[in-house]
């Protein structure tokens, strides 16, 4: 999954607070939808986007669908700001306007 895909399911606010909510175990849609003070169709459209991001898997358990994280979904994610944080840590090294420490006396 690319980081953009990524990035754009968790740009809402209210699939953050889902995805937030995950992040504490499996819960189900109509869970989800009270806490996020969504309608359950509402809820569902969010989840249906945060799953295509590969940010959570579902299964049936009798006639609930219970939502979960996965955490493979922020793989990419991780590795692109990773890549941010280690190019700026080599461009600020490289620098020569970087502040220097100063030795002790």
């Amino acid at each position: 999954m690319s980081p953009n895909t990524v990035l754009r399911a968790l740009s809402d606010p209210t699939r953050r607070r889902i995805y937030e909510r995950l992040r504490r175990g499996p819960r189900s849609v109509t869970e989800l939808a009270r806490h996020a003070g969504v309608s359950q169709p509402a809820a569902s459209q969010h989840l249906r986007t945060l799953r295509q991001a590969q940010l959570v898997t579902d299964r049936r358990v009798g006639t609930v669908r219970l939502y979960r994280t996965n955490p493979q979904g922020l793989v990419a994610l991780r590795t692109y700001v990773e890549s941010l944080w280690s190019d700026a840590l080599t461009a600020y090294a490289s620098d020569d306007s970087a502040p220097r420490k100063r030795g002790r006396k």
